[in-house]
């Protein structure tokens, strides 16, 4: 049966990630990717949380704290900063993004282009041999075909020598649907 954008993309994530591993949120939200990392990486393990909305921080430390994970940081500033929270030789095993803008709070508050691949670029440099970097592009939105294209061109420019990349979309749906971006670490 085929999957969702985000059941596909969780399940990326279990097959990469490793109990005591370090995991990136690059766009918390709710919650929802944090808490699956959160599980994925263990009492041993460390997941970096970052939004810029303190509404989406305030909502993930709720959920944290009703499903009583302790190995999450949540951290309210750019995931473009990503590298100024990671020690020196840290390596990430996976990161996620879902780009757009936040559910239920201001559609002008966006991800775009700007941020995010300078994210990826960090994120990228740091990866483990076989970890993945999952971007859940949703562009139905004002900005958001700006920063799809700029995606799309960033991610088909990687070296095939050191990445695999993956676009999983769903060509028959209407109004702009979501797609999923993997990048392999070889």
């Amino acid at each position: 049966m085929l999957k969702n954008v985000l059941r596909f993309a969780h399940e990326l994530l279990e097959e990469t990630i490793s109990p005591g591993d370090l995991a990136i949120d690059a766009t918390c939200g709710n919650g929802n990717d944090t808490i699956v990392l959160a599980k994925l990486t263990g009492k041993q393990g460390k997941v970096l949380a970052f939004d810029i909305q303190e509404q989406a921080i305030a909502s993930t430390k709720e959920r944290l704290e009703a499903s009583e994970h302790t190995n999450v940081t949540l951290i309210q500033d750019s995931h473009a900063l990503v590298d100024h929270y990671l020690e020196n030789d840290e390596e990430i095993s996976a990161a996620i993004f879902n780009l757009g803008y936040l559910p239920k709070s201001d559609k002008q508050i966006i991800t775009t282009s700007s941020s995010t691949i300078p994210a990826v670029e960090k994120l990228l440099a740091r990866l483990k041999k076989k970890g993945l970097i999952i971007l859940v592009v949703y562009h139905g939105h004002e900005g958001g075909k700006e920063e799809k294209t700029a995606l799309l061109e960033y991610v088909t420019g990687l070296d095939q020598k050191k990445f695999h990349v993956l676009k999983y979309d769903f060509i028959n749906q209407i109004n702009d649907p979501p797609f999923v971006l993997a990048i392999e670490k070889k």
